[in-house]
């Protein structure tokens, strides 16, 4: 009941907020008031945001290392790691490969009708070359601490695995820390229930807040770019369902998606795929993924599934290049999508992380970066659906590694025989 309540109060909000946002937009007077009244809007959003990311970190800690603690050996964690990332894999690929379909097919850069930024102007996206060096060093935390206060999900998740391989090899003298981390995961769920009481109004304030400062006539202008982008979210969307409903049945798929619905609002509100973290945690052990296996695939599917922003990647970057005129070949798309692969892995929970990937690209195919200038008028709408992508993404592939990982009877899907 009182999920039903929650999700109610938050379809109210986004309802409202855009309404209001629509209303400060025409009667604010002049830009600048408008930019004022949303950025009082933001305080409530930015509070909300902050709150969740006072969670993430110990959340992802205790979940993580109790997850594998439990599976009870080294083999059933390597085996789950690789199912985990075979699909990871393969999601990935197939994200990049229907965005890069997609705006093909579309084309929503030629003759977009708007004028494009010289080619020498500046984006205000700082944009770092690839640097493989870097990239694996930062992956290891050297304090996980550090990482913690900095909210580092992939490095978390690095020392959460060695914690919990840990915890199995030391056997009785583990099972102190063992209640520890499990009192402080039900501890962090419950701070979650407090927090989400003011989830419609952190949603009200952001969709409010947008509006406010772009008008929902910035949607018209760009409607086919944000149109085509949101057709491929949504065949994207029936790929990951269909695929899911192929392993775990119909049924589950349905009732999957009935449950999530929450923590894709929230997200769809917040354009934060961090934001309902927790929520889509409780969410899958509703549905009946087993707490050991929901916290292990789920923390690093926020590294490494992120199905939305890496399709944005590349269908904004392919729109850039349209709207300047620039062919690319079938080679350097299979190029583009290789690159993307491993650029877009660990942005979660970076704001506009996809913007700073997609500057990090252009170059490499000679797309002039003043481009990003024709989408950060519209990214907030745009963000709001790659980042739902993310938790549908990510709840469909933990659900399937229950699936795969069903040894145990517990592993079992309500529904299943």
């Amino acid at each position: 009941m009182k999920t039903n309540t929650l999700t109610r109060n938050i379809l109210i909000a986004l309802v409202t907020g855009i309404l209001c946002g629509w209303l400060v937009n025409l009667y604010a007077g002049s830009a600048e008031r408008a930019a004022e009244i949303a950025n009082y809007l933001s305080i409530v959003t930015e509070v909300f945001l902050r709150l969740i990311k006072m969670i993430i970190a110990p959340l992802v800690l205790s979940t993580l290392t109790l997850g594998i603690a439990h599976m009870g050996g080294g083999g059933a964690v390597g085996r789950t790691f690789g199912r985990t990332m075979a699909w990871f894999i393969t999601a990935s690929v197939v994200s990049l490969a229907l965005g890069i379909l997609m705006v093909n097919i579309l084309q929503p850069g030629v003759g977009v009708g708007l004028a494009v930024p010289p080619v020498n102007a500046d984006s205000g996206v700082a944009a770092k070359a690839f640097d493989l060096k870097a990239f694996v060093s930062h992956i290891v935390p050297q304090s996980i601490f550090e990482a913690m206060a900095t909210n580092e999900v992939l490095q978390i998740v690095v020392f959460s695995l060695f914690a919990g391989i840990g915890l199995i090899s030391i056997g009785e003298q583990g099972r102190p820390i063992i209640r520890g981390l499990d009192a402080l995961m039900h501890l962090m769920l419950r701070i979650t229930g407090y927090v989400m009481q003011i989830a419609p109004l952190a949603v009200f304030a952001a969709v409010a807040s947008s509006i406010a400062v772009e008008g929902l006539s910035i949607i018209i202008v760009f409607g086919r770019f944000i149109g085509g982008f949101y057709l491929a979210l949504a065949l994207l969307w029936v790929v990951l369902l269909g695929a899911g409903s192929f392993v775990i049945g119909i049924p589950n798929i349905k009732r999957l998606v009935m449950e999530i619905r929450e923590p894709f609002l929230i997200t769809f509100a917040t354009a934060s795929s961090e934001a309902s973290y927790p929520k889509l945690l409780e969410a899958l052990e509703r549905f009946g993924v087993p707490n050991r296996i929901a916290s292990f695939v789920l923390p690093l599917g926020y590294s490494f599934n992120l199905d939305g922003s890496m399709m944005y990647c590349a269908f904004a970057s392919i729109f850039i290049a349209q709207a300047y005129g620039i062919d690319l070949t079938l080679g350097q798309e299979f190029a583009m999508l290789g690159l993307l692969m491993i650029t877009s892995k660990g942005i979660a929970g970076v704001p506009r992380a996809s913007l700073v990937v997609i500057a990090a690209t252009l170059p490499y195919f000679n797309i002039p970066e003043a481009g990003l200038l024709l989408v950060l008028a519209v990214d907030h709408f745009l963000d709001m659906g790659r980042s739902a992508t993310n938790v549908i993404g990510n709840a469909v592939a933990t659900a399937v590694v229950a699936k795969w990982d069903k040894e145990a009877p517990e592993v079992l899907l309500p529904g299943e025989a």
